[in-house]
């Protein structure tokens, strides 16, 4: 459902991703992690088609983000770290904006729901501007999720959330790939990471550092007594890579 093949991406004289590649199958969920820097948002948004790749190849649903971006896109959706919503409409105004973009059918009984599940019906005639951080990621995520996407991509979903928030996003992102959608959630919070992820994704100076199943991850770093935990894997992949770059350069493909 997501493939990445060879992707690079090069500001000027900067080099953020540098030969990266990796998959997502349907029912997989990602987690993409990393030091600040790492390349995780420069990834997510090549993948949305925000930002084009310097070099490589990115497909969405079959679909090639760069030579077929409408067919790639009206299968995605992206929550970003800080959704820049409309500040002048309404949490109701901007489900009819995204239903009309992807031409979304029978959007009241779907917008309800979502605002239901996401308790922001009280909420429903609000502007943005009168919404809290939290609110306007979950009226973000309720856009995300209205014309059910097969691949959504998040950034630090949580950021902002209540404890019953973080709950509730959880389980539906569990949800959406019961059903089937290929999800990657970039994130600092290694624990919820931890509990959410089937795969992950260790990026350091633009480059893999690790690509597999979590499980897969525990055990390669563990102790005698049993599996690392994902704190332990991260810091353990990320200090022995910043010990080789100290002593001699990265090798051009990752490691």
């Amino acid at each position: 459902m997501i493939q990445v093949i060879d992707y690079h991406k090069t500001y000027r004289d900067t080099v953020a991703v540098r030969g990266l590649s990796f998959e997502v199958n349907p029912g997989e969920i990602l987690g993409l992690v990393g030091p600040n820097g790492a390349g995780k948002t420069t990834t997510l948004r090549a993948l949305a088609g925000i930002i084009p790749p310097t070099q490589g190849k990115l497909q969405v649903a079959g679909h090639d983000i760069i030579n077929e971006p409408v067919e790639a896109k009206s299968k995605l959706a992206y929550v970003p770290d800080n959704p820049n919503l409309f500040d002048n409409l309404t949490v109701w105004e901007h489900l009819l904006f995204s239903a009309g973009a992807y031409q979304v059918a029978h959007l009241n009984k779907i917008g309800d729901e979502l605002l239901a599940k996401f308790d922001m019906t009280e909420h429903k005639h609000k502007l943005a501007q009168e919404l809290s951080r939290g609110m306007r990621q979950k009226v973000a995520i309720c856009c995300a999720y209205l014309h059910d996407p097969k691949v959504i991509l998040f950034d630090e979903p949580h950021t902002g959330l209540d404890p019953r928030g973080i709950r509730t996003i959880k389980d539906s992102i569990r949800e959406k790939a019961q059903a089937g959608a290929a999800i990657i959630i970039s994130s600092h919070m290694l624990a919820l990471v931890e509990d959410l992820c089937t795969n992950l994704l260790i990026l350091h100076h633009g480059q893999s550092l690790f690509s597999g199943k979590i499980g897969d991850a525990r055990k390669a770093f563990a102790d005698v007594d049993g599996d690392a935990t994902l704190e332990e894997v991260f810091f353990r992949v990320t200090e022995k890579q910043n010990g080789a770059t100290e002593s001699s350069p990265a090798p051009a493909n990752g490691v």
